[in-house]
């Protein structure tokens, strides 16, 4: 262990440091707890409300790097959905250094992301195990071995999958796509799936716009002769 030199100048730096990133943390995981709670004061963020109501856990996996996780939030409490989301810590710097800052630095890279990896191994396994339904996020800039690691061990515990990415990456995609109930582009469609699957409810307009065609009309009945 390297042991950080005690010189009161030191000590107050990481005193802020400590105190920025448990700020950081708590305000990045309120925001997304919060988001997935409706405005109705008797939904709370268990399995059910008081009123008998089930609330699906949702657990966001994926990549940090664009706002999708707010973009899903947002159509969660649009839509009022008795969800509640949940994601690992999605501050970079945190989940690098959280183990070292609190049990202190390591002399070998190796050594120092394995005490954070374990550390934050805790909080995605938990709520990995929790979670109704898996929303894994893939983006094209940055290789996401993480989310992919998630998605195994989503499918290994029979979770129930939303990929989410762009069209231009499925093929690399396509054995984690085969693990998943849905392949959605964009974060709206999640939104509009958790809204199908439990409520019901569909979008007022299709995907394909004016020219969707109900399955009986565009390929047939299923039963003809019922």
């Amino acid at each position: 262990m390297i042991v950080a030199a005690s010189t009161n100048t030191t000590i107050r730096a990481i005193r802020r440091k400590c105190i920025v990133t448990a700020s950081v943390f708590r305000n990045s995981i309120e925001a997304v707890l919060t988001s997935g709670r409706t405005a109705s004061s008797s939904r709370s963020v268990g399995t059910t409300t008081n009123g008998g109501e089930r609330v699906w856990k949702v657990y966001l996996s994926g990549e940090i790097h664009s706002d999708w996780r707010e973009v899903i939030a947002e159509g969660v409490r649009e839509k009022n959905l008795p969800v509640s989301l949940t994601s690992p810590n999605t501050n970079h710097e945190d989940s690098d250094d959280c183990g070292a800052i609190i049990l202190g630095m390591e002399e070998k890279r190796p050594n120092w992301d394995k005490i954070g990896a374990s550390m934050n191994s805790i909080r995605t396994k938990t709520l990995l195990n929790e979670a109704d339904v898996v929303v894994i996020r893939f983006g094209e800039k940055y290789r996401q071995w993480n989310a992919a690691f998630d998605a195994g061990y989503a499918s290994a515990l029979g979770k129930s999958i939303i990929t989410l990415h762009p069209p231009s990456i499925s093929h690399m995609l396509k054995e984690v796509n085969a693990s998943a109930s849905v392949v959605c582009e964009d974060p709206e469609q999640v939104v509009d799936t958790l809204a199908y699957v439990i409520c019901g409810d569909l979008p007022a307009i299709p995907r394909d716009g004016d020219t969707f065609v109900p399955i009986a009309d565009r390929l047939g009945k299923g039963n003809p002769n019922p």
